[in-house]
């Protein structure tokens, strides 16, 4: 795949990450809604925020150049697997 880190730097920028983002506002609502929180979303709350984290580590690795050829297409197609089984279930 070529420039790989530019096209996994792409996708976590602008996909992953805010999705993410928008998925804990979701959450973050839903408790002031309903003025509680379940041990289930704040299980769901723990998931996210260190997803998001690992992203955030593997944006680092790609500016400091330390993720290799190998990896980064792994991690891109595993995400772009991930986001299609989404984009399924959702239809």
């Amino acid at each position: 795949m070529k420039k790989c880190d530019l096209k996994l730097k792409e996708l976590l920028e602008e996909t992953v990450i805010p999705d993410i983002d928008d998925r804990l506002d979701e959450l973050f609502e839903e408790i002031a809604d309903n003025k509680n929180s379940t041990e289930e979303i704040n299980e769901e709350i723990k998931e996210l925020q260190e997803l998001k984290d690992a992203f955030k580590e593997v944006l680092s690795d790609i500016e400091t150049r330390s993720l290799d050829k190998e990896e980064c297409e792994e991690l891109y197609n595993d995400i772009q697997e991930m986001l299609n089984d989404t984009s399924e279930d959702e239809d």
